[in-house]
């Protein structure tokens, strides 16, 4: 069996120094010395004791078995909490694509595919076999997975602003503002404020549905031309890793293209509350994550 990981010294003496009943008394003794007649003989007396206390406590094995222990288990604790995040992370990743439509799943999917294609390509370009999966290193980046990730919740988006567009009738909205305007104007002829204020907030309700229903249909429209825009810069950025052979190039051209999808991610926050995602969901991992969990 391996030898169990130990804290260090330090850790030893900084648990040791911590020690509340250490401080309480290291502390008064110290401000007594201050207030004492002679501070410059017994400020010493009282250092020499406590480093007296660090190097005898700090050798007790038991004291070290019980440090090492504690250290452990925070190192446990921080790992178990990594975990937890990538998968519900990967989790969030199954479900949005789950959430999806076949053509639009198929979309995804199939512009993934193109990104590792490229890559295995261009470390061929290379000679570099040391990459199993055939993935080169400089385009397994945050920014191109945090791009992915935009590109798959636009279609979400896209997805739920179909189906609103599609269950709302923007004509017979706009028929009915007019004719309720027209009844409004009538009714100021008339002078009945009852009728009125009944009137006046049916109109204001009809049109607010009737700009809900425009901002949707200007979202959609927006978020159509991001999805091409995406893709394509997807698609630029995964093929430069052919005819370019300097890394740096290439993870500055897709950290810059990464940081430029802010407008989008806004766009993605204000439609949470029909896709239930907002812009600020943890990134997952999407050129190293196993689709045929999704596509079983």
């Amino acid at each position: 069996m391996s030898e169990k990981p130990k804290a260090g010294w330090w850790r030893y003496v900084k648990e040791a120094f911590l020690y509340r009943w250490n401080l309480l008394v290291f502390g008064g003794a110290a401000a007594a010395a201050l207030l004492s007649p002679s501070p410059d003989v017994v400020l010493p007396l009282v250092a020499a004791a406590e480093i007296a206390y660090l190097g005898g406590l700090t050798t007790l094995p038991r004291f070290q078995a019980a440090i090492d222990a504690k250290a452990r288990g925070e190192s446990r604790g921080a790992g178990a909490g990594a975990g937890t995040d990538a998968a519900s992370a990967k989790q969030k990743l199954l479900e949005v694509l789950g959430g999806l439509d076949a053509e639009r799943r198929n979309r995804f999917l199939r512009l993934r595919a193109r990104a590792v294609e490229m890559q295995r390509i261009a470390n061929a370009v290379r000679g570099d076999t040391r990459d199993e999966s055939g993935a080169s290193h400089e385009l397994r980046t945050p920014a191109l997975d945090r791009m992915l990730w935009t590109f798959l919740r636009l279609l979400l988006s896209q997805q739920a602003l179909d189906r609103f567009v599609r269950a709302a009738d923007g004509k017979a909205l706009e028929k009915t503002v007019a004719d309720l305007q027209a009844r409004e104007k009538a009714a100021e002829a008339k002078g009945d404020e009852r009728i009125l204020r009944s009137l006046r907030d049916s109109v204001a309700t009809a049109q607010l549905r009737l700009d809900n229903y425009q901002k949707a249909q200007s979202n959609a429209e927006y978020i159509a031309l991001e999805l091409d825009r995406i893709e394509q810069k997807i698609q630029a950025l995964t093929e430069m890793a052919v005819s370019h052979q300097d890394p740096d190039v290439i993870s500055a051209q897709v950290d810059a293209v990464a940081e430029g999808i802010s407008q989008t991610e806004e766009t993605i926050r204000e439609l949470q509350n029909i896709t239930g995602l907002g812009a600020d969901a943890e990134t997952p991992s999407i050129l190293n994550a196993d689709m045929n969990e999704v596509v079983q």
